[in-house]
């Protein structure tokens, strides 16, 4: 009951840094709540913990898919291309580093300010697909934040059952 118990308190650890991760895009959050939910399925075996497992799967495949689908056909609809995106990202990395907490949102909006900027050569336009774009991936961070919270409602449950049912 030790290792059972242990691996709990290492995988409630392990989900809070995932949402974290999901909400500042450093660490891929979904992925860390999928292992470290695999792992305590192996840890705790059964079903319970198998079948927590294959919930938590399903819920994090859908907060994955649906995120991307529905941020990449708003950011195609409103024409904003991939490599002002990436830019975005690069804008993002140096923000990480130049300003501690904030600098990766700044950084990350400064870049794809400046990449619509250059490619639209309007200042009005690139701020209205930068404020688009922005939102389309807020949207997505908010569904795959709540297939998370799904995940870890889920898990939460299936700790109830395992450590208190019958």
């Amino acid at each position: 009951m030790y290792t059972e118990i242990i691996t709990t308190i290492l995988v409630v650890i392990a989900y809070a840094v995932a949402i974290a991760g999901i909400i500042v895009p450093v660490l891929p959050g979904t992925i860390l709540i999928v292992a470290s939910t695999f792992v305590w399925a192996l840890v705790v075996g059964g079903n319970t913990g198998w079948i927590t497992f294959g919930l938590v799967t399903v819920f994090s495949a859908i907060g994955i898919t649906a995120s991307y689908v529905l941020t990449g056909k708003r950011l195609k609809d409103a024409q904003v291309p991939n490599s002002s995106i990436l830019w975005g990202g690069a804008g993002a990395a140096i923000g990480f580093f130049a300003i501690p907490v904030l600098g990766i949102f700044i950084g990350f909006t400064v870049g794809l300010f400046l990449a619509e900027m250059r490619r639209q050569k309007d200042g009005m336009s690139a701020a209205a697909s930068t404020w688009l774009a922005l939102k389309s991936l807020g949207i997505g961070i908010l569904i795959e934040l709540a297939m998370a919270f799904t995940s870890a409602i889920t898990f939460a449950i299936s700790c109830l059952i395992y450590f208190f049912g019958s």
